[in-house]
């Protein structure tokens, strides 16, 4: 029952996405979709390949050097055809249409000068001379391979468009799927009649962004099927007689659950693979120069022939002012015609973007099983188990549909499924947050003043954890001490509150270093501080953190120590000025609540500990500030420090070499130091009582006098040993006397 209260929110969220998905009233998943695959382009463009597809660009340029308005007169035309023609292009097709009479033909011209001066004497010139239609048509006829362009309309204007080649189609009627054209602007009777081919160059940009993502290979122009220009320049550019279009229903053509669709159509001997709709997925490349050759390079015969040569050639136009621009992917202002070369591109390549009648069901059961995953998750592993479960989930979704893209061109969109899945995972996450905030709310209530705050986080994400037990770990334990505090209360007699005061400044400031670098303070005890690492937090670098506390620690002291001494100078009094001593031991520990049932603190016991304790001891007895046991310096290896000695301290038999911590990794004002004061230690443990008086006497007061005690130290003990030499089992190690 638990489960299920946890999970019904859940699966109620879960079920509006799905039914969200099913019907997209906003469309949202569909601009999802466009994004990802526009993406997709943008991630792996197609490389381009050549292949014999060139564009004639009426471009700009060539509007300025032949000075013509455009439409240009139809003999300007017949020479592209000529000079394409005689330079080998195996099919010429236009992006154009020749809808009306050309008007500078000397009959249109006749017409036109008679209205406004008498042409009388010019008429029978201009009669005998050839109707420009006329010769374009003738040109067309002799060069067999022209593919002229017209555009469908949906209104019911306009003569019915020709055609070269018949349609047949195995399955449904391909008619039902493709959206009805009514009218069309076609081309001149004398030109459609001397053409190798007709095929129309309209196509529809996406209705939400007006992006081109795919042509049509196929068209209804009311109840008859037409091919497009793309199409019919493959047709004539093989020498096929028709095509052929198969649907759904036929044989072994089944669209995932039953839809019906277009399949894809047959061109000569390419079979090409369509949407249900009928038109062609682009793949678009960057832009490539090669493709394009300027019409005025064509009419001036700059160009080079072999460019051309068998080559499918698309008279089209990138002019500003002639209409003709489109957004692309990869591009916001591509010329229309590019889209059509793209399409044949891709045919004559074999590269095809797919989209398989399967993928939408497997992004709904991917949406499915990735939901109801989170949900159970969430409910039952956590919030953040199940974040990153999603998140490894979602890599692999997108990582799998961008290699099918890269690899296969196949269009899978893992980002809608993924972004409806995450939205089950936010809705469930703050259900349940909203669930037992109040109980984590009391429990930080109650015990944030005892305990410190990643411990009261602890247990307001783990209640249970308020019961007598503990575990065991290897932790890093860290003691202060403030020295002489005797004499500095002694001196505050007369001002206990100032005492208090100061106490309360210090412990702040010192508490502050220690939450600030991971730490737990397990207790206060008068002036002193107790602290460990990697409890009850996991702390992998427990040691390093403690090390960087102890030195951050230094600091701190050294900012209060300023700000004292500024507020007693302008007091007129003494300044009181903190020293202080500090122990850092890691090693194995019980940690956990101890206690009686009726009461109990959160602490750690074992050897280890008592070890940090006693070094902070031997810091004032070696006049150092830090002393860190052996185990916490393999674990903070890259410290400067310097070793001390070889100690067994007060109610131990096991010696541990002790170190005093100086800086941080790579600590310039202190790197020097270990290998100016360490061979004095090194003689000592070898006998070397001659060596190490030798070294004593020049290193002392080096270094500021910093470690004259510890020279002090080794001086005496050569002295004495030197007068009464050890025995022959002499390990180095120095019992202490105290603590």
């Amino acid at each position: 029952m638990k489960i299920l209260k946890a999970v019904l929110p859940g699966l109620v969220v879960l079920a509006a996405v799905l039914a969200l998905r099913v019907t997209d009233p906003f469309l949202l998943q569909e601009q999802v979709r466009l994004f990802t695959f526009d993406t997709y382009q943008r991630v792996s463009p197609r490389p381009y390949a050549p292949v014999p597809v060139r564009i004639v660009d009426i471009d700009d340029a060539t509007l300025a050097r032949e000075d013509l308005q455009w439409p240009w007169p139809r003999t300007k035309v017949a020479e592209l055809v000529v000079a394409l023609a005689n330079a080998g292009a195996a099919v010429i097709a236009f992006d154009v249409t020749f809808s009306e009479p050309d008007r500078t033909s000397p009959g249109n011209v006749l017409r036109i000068w008679s209205a406004v001066s008498d042409v009388d004497a010019l008429a029978p010139a201009l009669r005998d001379l050839p109707d420009h239609d006329e010769l374009l048509a003738d040109l067309v006829g002799q060069a067999g391979n022209v593919v002229l362009g017209y555009a469908l309309l949906d209104a019911p204007d306009g003569a019915r468009p020709s055609v070269r080649a018949g349609f047949a189609h195995a399955g449904a009627d391909p008619r039902r799927f493709l959206t009805p054209y009514r009218g069309a602007v076609v081309n001149l009777p004398n030109l459609e009649s001397a053409a190798a081919g007709h095929g129309f160059f309209s196509f529809r940009p996406h209705p939400l962004d007006l992006v081109t993502r795919a042509v049509p290979l196929v068209g209804r122009w009311r109840e008859e099927l037409r091919p497009s220009l793309a199409a019919e320049s493959l047709r004539v550019f093989q020498g096929a007689g028709s095509y052929v279009v198969r649907s759904t229903g036929a044989s072994d053509a089944m669209a995932f659950g039953g839809l019906n669709a277009m399949l894809e159509i047959r061109i000569g001997r390419f079979i090409v693979p369509t949407t249900p709709e009928g038109e062609f997925r682009l793949h678009f490349t960057r832009p490539v120069a090669e493709r394009y050759l300027p019409a005025h390079t064509i009419l001036d015969g700059s160009f080079d022939p072999a460019t051309v040569e068998g080559a499918i050639v698309l008279i089209g136009t990138s002019a500003t002012g002639l209409r003709d621009i489109r957004s692309s992917p990869l591009n916001s202002a591509m010329a229309g015609v590019e889209a059509h070369a793209t399409a044949i591109e891709q045919i004559l390549l074999g590269h095809h973007l797919v989209r398989p009648d399967w993928t939408d069901g497997a992004e709904f059961v991917f949406l499915v099983v990735a939901g109801l995953s989170l949900v159970f998750l969430t409910a039952t592993a956590g919030a953040i188990v199940a974040a990153v479960a999603a998140v490894l989930v979602l890599a692999l979704a997108g990582g799998g549909a961008l290699y099918l893209f890269v690899e296969h061109r196949v269009l899978i969109d893992p980002v809608g499924p993924s972004v409806a899945a995450l939205a089950i995972y936010l809705t469930t996450t703050l259900i349940g947050y909203a669930r037992s905030e109040r109980q984590r709310r009391d429990i930080r209530s109650a015990f944030r003043r005892y305990l410190t705050p990643a411990l009261v986080e602890r247990l307001a994400e783990n209640p249970e954890l308020l019961r007598l037990g503990g575990e065991r770990r290897e932790m890093t334990f860290l003691f202060c001490d403030i020295r002489g505090f005797t004499s500095i209360a002694e001196a505050h007699q007369s001002d206990p509150e100032g005492l208090t005061r100061l106490l309360n400044r210090f412990l702040t400031a010192m508490t502050d270093v220690i939450d600030g670098h991971r730490g737990t303070i397990d207790k206060y005890m008068g002036d002193a501080i107790m602290a460990f690492w990697n409890a009850p937090i996991d702390d992998p670098d427990h040691a390093v953190h403690a090390c960087a506390a102890a030195l951050e620690m230094q600091r701190a002291l050294e900012t209060l120590n300023a700000a004292l001494v500024r507020e007693a100078t302008e007091e007129g009094r003494t300044p009181t000025l903190i020293r202080i001593g500090v122990g850092i031991n890691s090693g194995p520990c019980l940690v956990g609540n101890l206690g009686s049932q009726q009461h109990f603190d959160y602490s750690v016991i074992g050897d280890a500990v008592n070890l940090a304790s006693r070094l902070e001891g031997q810091s004032k007895a070696y006049d150092v500030t830090i002393v860190i046991g052996e185990r916490t310096r393999e674990l903070a290896p890259d410290f400067v420090c310097l070793e001390l000695d070889r100690i067994a301290v007060v109610g131990k038999t096991q010696p541990t070499t002790i170190h005093t911590l100086l800086g941080d990794p790579g600590d310039p004002a202190t790197a020097e130091i270990p290998g100016a004061v360490e061979p004095l230690v090194a003689a000592y443990r070898a006998r070397d009582w001659a060596g190490v008086l030798e070294i004593a006497d020049r290193q002392y007061g080096s270094f500021g006098g910093r470690f004259d005690k510890l020279i002090i130290i080794y001086a005496e003990r050569a002295t004495t040993f030197m007068a009464d030499p050890p025995l022959e089992d002499w390990d180095g190690v120095y019992r202490a006397r105290s603590k």
